[in-house]
């Protein structure tokens, strides 16, 4: 039954942020080793590094249409024990990787894994919850997931100055684990009987053939992966401009918890304003902020040297206190007319985000390489692209919203 008024229970919030989260600890927490991973294996080419954050999102992308699909003829809770074995099988690629190309392939091994608990969290929120509402429990979620960004280089700093980088896989299998204990023993299946689809060879065609019948479905789903794309290229070149543009390697890790506790910080906001202003609203605010910043700064500093870091982190900071209002909500509202089909549909969204996220991130990351413009620079057209798509769908959605 749809809990459209009952608060979210703490325990259920936290559980769905620690399935999210095993994503963001295999990201984030390599960050400060990523240079040492590339010594390791003999890639000293720092742009080509970046490919060790960037693929593990080809690996969540294409994740997701197997699991997604899967979970609504099976359930949510076998698959996502499915993704936790996947993800320790590649974990262990990576530990014994000798090239970048190895390596890369246990980073996507470990994308396409980790994809089951981070897709089937929003399907059971999806299961539970809907509408505004479905928004709000998001909001938390993905505020208590931010935890881990803001702690995850850190810690990975600390293990890999007293244990090697190898020791960061390790953490990461033993944290997995912990969470597939607590998902087993507190969650209950959310998937009701009457809901579940027959495996057959046409699921996967059905669900896209549903999907499409939604436009802003389809617009919101373009529109996570412009401003995923534009993000990802800070994710993947923030230890690049840190450390080499910046020479604050030491100073990096709480650098980067700054920033992620900005985007933390708006999504809690955006928990506690969502029912209020609806998100609709709040996320349209946000995108337009969004926009006016990076070009702002895009125009400030066109032509000139990298600024001094404090201003940099200012400007980074303000772009991703508006992220915080749009990622949730933009979720929720591309999920929101296809409940019926919350497994497909999370799938289906989450791979085309990430298959627009990826070429962007990777097309304009190799521009930032001695200037960190490029990066406002693309965050301003990704931002104006996504702001134009709603603009022009909106009117004629008002109408029939109204």
């Amino acid at each position: 039954m749809q809990k459209d008024t009952q608060k979210p229970n703490f325990e259920f919030v936290a559980l769905m942020a620690a399935l999210m989260s095993i994503v963001a600890l295999a990201i984030d927490a390599l960050l400060p080793a990523i240079s040492n991973i590339g010594e390791a294996i003999n890639s000293l080419n720092s742009t080509d590094n970046q490919l060790l954050i960037t693929m593990i999102f080809l690996g969540l992308g294409v994740g997701q249409l197997f699991f997604g699909p899967l979970s609504d003829c099976y359930g949510r809770k076998p698959i996502v024990y499915l993704g936790f074995g996947i993800f320790t099988v590649a974990s262990f690629i990576c530990l014994f990787s000798t090239s970048l190309e190895v390596m890369i392939f246990g980073r996507i091994l470990q994308g396409i894994g980790l994809s089951a608990p981070r897709t089937l969290a929003i399907s059971i929120i999806r299961d539970t919850y809907k509408g505004d509402y479905m928004a709000k429990v998001m909001s938390f979620v993905v505020a208590f997931f931010i935890l881990i960004p803001v702690v995850a280089p850190a810690i990975g700093k600390v293990i890999l100055d007293s244990m090697g980088w190898q020791a960061i896989f390790y953490v990461q299998l033993v944290f997995g684990f912990i969470v597939c204990i607590w998902f087993w023993k507190r969650q209950a299946e959310t998937l009701r009987p009457e809901f579940k689809i027959p495996f057959s060879s046409h699921v996967f065609v059905d669900g896209v053939k549903e999907f499409l019948k939604f436009r802003e479905t389809i617009v919101f789903t373009i529109i996570s992966g412009l401003v995923t794309g534009a993000f990802l290229v800070y994710l993947s070149s923030s230890q690049h401009v840190f450390e080499n543009q910046y020479g604050l390697k030491e100073a990096f890790p709480y650098i980067f918890a700054g920033l992620a506790i900005s985007i933390g910080l708006s999504t809690f906001l955006n928990g506690t304003l969502v029912m209020r202003y609806g998100m609709r609203k709040l996320s349209l605010m946000a995108l337009i902020a969004f926009c006016v910043i990076a070009l702002v700064y895009t125009f400030l500093f066109w032509n000139t040297p990298n600024p001094s870091v404090i201003v940099l982190v200012a400007f980074l900071s303000a772009q991703f206190f508006c992220l915080g209002f749009m990622w949730g909500n933009f979720r929720s509202i591309a999920m929101e007319p296809i409940g019926h089909i919350a497994g497909i549909g999370a799938a289906i969204n989450g791979f085309v985000s990430t298959l627009l996220a990826i070429p962007i991130a990777t097309f304009i990351g190799d521009f930032v390489e001695h200037s960190v413009w490029p990066l406002f620079v693309g965050l301003a057209i990704c931002g104006l692209v996504s702001l134009l798509i709603v603009m022009a769908t909106r009117k004629p959605k008002s109408v029939a919203t109204a």
